[in-house]
């Protein structure tokens, strides 16, 4: 009878779990968590993004993702951190990074940026092509001299000034090419202080804010204070907007980890797959006193400010001028091709965000904003040095240098629409890493908005 009784309570207690879980859910992605309708800030609805994504963009951006000029990402993963003592690097097995074997990446890749300074410095031809091939990966191998002439002039043009992020210098020992789709973006274990310390860092030092007010649910908090949305709504919009790309960052991220997390482990053989639990714990209006929902809008904010970059920059890889070199001629026309298609696809949005808003006071006013902006945005990429786990710090400078890029492009507009046809221009320029960055994290972007649904599916299947 007791066993009957215990067996009638569990069943009881999965009921009870299950249709608190899907009321999580729904309270997600309905509007009683406001996560409907038009988002703060802009004029699109989430429904509308919703379906963009789902139909045009996630399965373009994925089949992108996997071909060989956006795969392989140089990145160096030994930069110490500068602004405290290292803590310790995370000693997860699923922290670690497996480097690429040169003998794997593309030789298209690789000349354009190994050995750099040293044959090219010596061998004016070398360096004339090694910089052709540097300019993206992306020159067409049919260039008059005097083209050639003008990407090595390029290379030398310091554009530091355009830069939203500290940009790991692809020429140092450290530095070493990784297969992405090899290290996929998951969850990995790496949590506690050190994880809450760069995160903490990231808000309380570089997002405008005051000491005297409390981000919600930090727990240095005091029970009394000026209210953190009130202090927010009584930004400039710029500072506003800064504030809702970290917080939408952070919750793809959040979501990346719920959607691929270590289920189980069983002979060695590990199951990942989406963590309902995990989700909940994360953005459950109730669990999170109304901060989940929140973030999520945050989210699709995100998606919008770089859907709307890539729109913009389309004119610069529509010239005939850039390829997406990687030495194999079908699949960089290829790759080309589907880069464009998606930008027809991001063009068409008729929701986008209009960055004509942003900085638009006097002169002198607005361009000193503009490079605070700048300033405080490249500060935070400095941070993801400090991450303890190779992993998350791959991806977290990955995808705050993509941000970072597609910042850049919507501040650079003039510069885009005044590009010449068939040569580079100084005025504006994008390397290989940012191109591979800026893509990949919109890949993120997408990815995240998609498994936001196949939670909701995920949670009303357990009713």
């Amino acid at each position: 009878m007791s066993g009957s009784g215990g067996t009638v309570r569990s069943a009881a207690a999965r009921a009870r779990l299950a249709t608190r879980l899907l009321a999580v859910l729904s309270c997600v992605l309905t509007a009683e968590a406001q996560l409907t309708g038009v988002l703060d800030d802009c004029l699109c609805d989430i429904e509308s993004i919703d379906d963009f994504n789902t139909f045009k963009i996630f399965p373009k951006i994925q089949k992108l993702q996997e071909r060989d000029y956006f795969r392989y990402y140089k990145v160096n993963l030994k930069r110490p951190c500068p602004f405290w003592a290292d803590d310790g690097h995370c000693s997860i097995k699923d922290c670690h990074v497996e480097p690429c074997p040169e003998s794997k990446v593309p030789v298209g890749i690789k000349a354009g940026s190994s050995n750099k300074y040293s044959k090219a410095a010596n061998n004016s031809e070398e360096l004339e092509d090694c910089e052709q091939a540097n300019k993206l990966g992306a020159v067409n191998s049919t260039l008059s001299n005097q083209s050639k002439e003008a990407f090595i002039d390029w290379a030398r043009y310091d554009d530091s000034q355009d830069h939203f992020c500290e940009l790991d210098d692809e020429r140092s020992p450290d530095a070493q090419y990784v297969d992405l789709l090899l290290n996929p973006e998951r969850y990995t274990g790496y949590k506690g202080p050190s994880a809450w310390r760069v995160w903490n860092s990231i808000y309380e030092e570089n997002c405008f804010k005051p000491r005297s007010v409390y981000r919600p649910l930090n727990p240095l908090a005091p029970s009394r204070g000026e209210s953190f949305y009130t202090w927010l709504e009584g930004l400039c919009l710029e500072k506003r907007v800064f504030y809702k790309l970290i917080s939408g960052l952070h919750a793809s991220i959040n979501l990346h980890l719920c959607a691929d997390y270590l289920l189980e482990e069983t002979w060695g053989k590990p199951r990942w797959g989406p963590n309902v639990k995990e989700f909940t714990r994360r953005f459950d209006p109730i669990e999170t006193k109304g901060e989940g929902p929140r973030r999520l809008k945050n989210l699709y904010f995100l998606y919008l400010i770089e859907l709307r970059a890539l729109s913009k920059v389309a004119p610069y890889f529509e010239r005939s001028v850039v390829d997406l070199y990687t030495g194999n001629g079908h699949e960089d026309a290829e790759s080309k091709a589907l880069l464009l298609d998606i930008f027809r696809d991001t063009k068409s949005f008729r929701m986008h965000f209009d960055e004509k808003s942003m900085f638009a006071g006097d002169k002198k006013g607005a361009k000193s904003l503009k490079e605070e902006f700048r300033l405080h945005f490249k500060n935070i990429s400095r941070i993801m040095d400090c991450v303890g786990c190779d992993k998350c710090r791959l991806w977290g400078k990955l995808q705050t240098q993509g941000l970072g890029t597609a910042l850049k492009i919507l501040f650079s507009e003039k510069e885009i629409q005044s590009l010449p046809e068939n040569s580079p221009s100084k005025g504006f320029q994008l390397t290989r890493q940012e191109i591979v960055a800026l893509v990949n994290a919109f890949g993120r972007l997408s990815t995240s908005i998609k498994e936001l649904q196949n939670f909701k599916v995920l949670l009303q299947q357990t009713r």
